[in-house]
């Protein structure tokens, strides 16, 4: 039996690992690599490693895009076969791969537009939104804790993962001759006690395990200490007259972020008069299906709905469907808490509101979950004095909160002691869905606290899966990081500059209409680099902290 790492791997998006045995070949997961261009150009290469349609069915654990974002485009890339996942999942699903599908035209039209101005064909999307209606009509959901053989051979539980609504991790068993092999696929784990959502069930037995890490270096605040934390950030921005601005993703997150809010109105920490703006369709579609599937909420959540309460309403809630509605909330001069995506401030609605707010002194920017390498998100988590958005350098003036006690992920004590109810010595741990940093931390956490082996997978490597120890591995590096020749690309950049300056006694002859436009594109040249160059120097001054 062998194992590719397409995604998560080194890394905490693009989830899909494949499985090669004996009678079948089926993946878990197929998340959006997501982050800067070069990793968004996985996305499209799905034929040569993934082959789809060679896919008899996928295991899905769960809706976020980073796990289910590239089905579409293996569908339309010829997979034909069952998806596998629970009923929320499903529903979810339904509303968030269209919205990703608009995203895909949306993006092609603009470029095309872009590229046909100088005669270039125009550029296709990622995929359309009949790919993700058609990928919808393969998801076959299954309940919790119900074995099911979507193979023969081959054998399957979805357990609550705690993480969103209809997560699940995975458990597998594979039948190769007369030896059957366990695997236990996490997923995402829940971070125990988070509203709304049960917490994670545990599993004893594995011969191999395949474990989220994406906190694998650090735990989380505690929930009441998060919540004081928003607090604090809504009487900062109250006080002065500004808006707290939320990227939140729109499934999960800001179902919690609503419930917090509800509590924060009864304890008295949210100004009745400051209102709440849900900036986000399918944050809203998101919210009604958590309401309709309420018998997937943990005990203490059920209780309040079955006694009429709503803990994701508030008096001061108000929907922003329209492009229109959502632009008037910059307009506005009133304080105001604005919850938008993406949770990594990497597209949609929130860059409008950030490039509308970063930089005004009163304003609070903040951050309830990870933030990917790459995102712009992570750059402000990291300290940017300065951010281009939406083609604007924007200086950073706004008070910037990272609340990890709202985390859908489990934290690092947590992630150890939901491993600590596996029991089996022989156990060999992959850790994906991480950072590597922080992946080599909780390897050497698992290594010496339960004297388990733990390999750290790099994207694209294959490793071939055999019960008593045996270990082999194919990794492509080159593949995986293709090297950048900056000597070539600097020396590039240098001559063309250098072929400008030769000019420059033509250029000054040019008409004064020319002259302006071309020193408008110098001055942007000038502005990038600057730009380079803060950030250079950023991370050279925050190196010898991590070293």
């Amino acid at each position: 039996m062998k194992i590719t790492f397409l995604g998560a791997a080194r890394t905490v998006t693009g989830s899909c690992h494949v499985l090669e045995c004996e009678q079948t070949r089926f993946a878990i997961d197929c998340g959006m690599h997501q982050g800067n261009r070069d990793i968004e150009g996985r996305n499209w290469d799905v034929n040569g490693m993934y082959r789809p349609e060679s896919l008899d069915f996928i295991l899905l654990t769960h809706a976020h895009i980073d796990h289910s974002g590239l089905l579409p485009r293996l569908v339309s890339q010829g997979f034909k076969g069952p998806v596998y996942t629970t009923a929320p999942t499903k529903d979810l699903l339904g509303i968030m791969l269209e919205d990703s599908a608009r995203i895909q035209e949306t993006e092609a039209q603009w470029r095309s537009t872009k590229k046909q101005r100088v005669g270039a064909p125009p550029v296709e999307p990622l995929y359309t939104v009949e790919d993700a209606q058609k990928a919808l009509t393969q998801l076959k959901t299954q309940e919790y804790n119900q074995v099911f053989e979507p193979k023969p051979g081959v054998r399957v539980i979805f357990n609550n993962a705690g993480h969103i609504l209809g997560s699940a991790f995975i458990e597998l068993w594979v039948t190769e001759g007369d030896e059957e092999t366990k695997l236990v696929f996490s997923g995402d784990l829940g971070r125990p006690n988070q509203l709304l959502i049960p917490n994670p069930q545990t599993v004893e037995t594995a011969d191999f395990l395949f474990l989220e890490s994406t906190y694998g270096s650090r735990n989380h605040k505690n929930e009441t200490q998060s919540r004081q934390e928003l607090a604090e950030a809504i009487a900062y921005s109250y006080q002065r007259g500004e808006k707290v601005i939320i990227p939140a993703f729109a499934v999960e997150r800001t179902q919690e972020l609503l419930y917090t809010l509800h509590l924060l109105l009864q304890e008295g920490l949210l100004p009745a008069d400051m209102p709440v703006y849900l900036d986000s369709p399918l944050a809203i579609k998101a919210t009604e299906i958590f309401r309709r599937h309420w018998d997937y909420y943990d005990q203490q959540t059920k209780e309040l709905v079955k006694n009429g309460q709503n803990p994701l309403d508030l008096p001061n809630l108000r929907f922003t469907l329209t492009p229109d509605e959502s632009r008037a909330i910059n307009v506005s001069q009133e304080p105001a808490i604005v919850i938008a995506g993406s949770g990594m401030a990497n597209a949609g609605r929130i860059k409008h509101h950030l490039r509308h707010n970063i930089w005004k002194t009163g304003a609070s920017i903040v951050f309830v979950g990870f933030q990917a390498e790459g995102t712009p998100g992570r750059r402000i988590v990291d300290g940017a004095k300065s951010i281009r958005i939406l083609g604007e350098e924007l200086s950073v003036k706004a008070k910037v909160f990272t609340i990890g006690g709202f985390s859908g992920h489990a934290g690092q004590t947590q992630i150890l002691d939901w491993l600590s109810h596996l029991r089996n010595p022989e156990m060999q741990v992959y850790l994906v869905h991480g950072e590597h940093s922080g992946q080599k931390v909780l390897a050497d956490l698992i290594r010496e606290k339960f004297k388990l082996t733990v390999h750290i997978p790099d994207y694209l490597d294959e490793c071939l899966l055999e019960k008593g120890g045996r270990f082999e591995l194919t990794a492509r590096p080159t593949l995986a990081a293709p090297r950048i020749d900056w000597d070539y690309l600097l020396e590039e950049t240098s001559g063309k500059l250098a072929q400008v300056r030769e000019r420059v006694d033509y250029l000054q002859r040019m008409g004064q209409t020319n002259q302006v436009e071309i020193r408008g594109s110098l001055l942007a040249i000038n502005s990038r680099l600057s730009s380079i160059m803060s950030e250079l120097m950023f991370e050279q001054k925050q190196k010898p902290k991590q070293d």
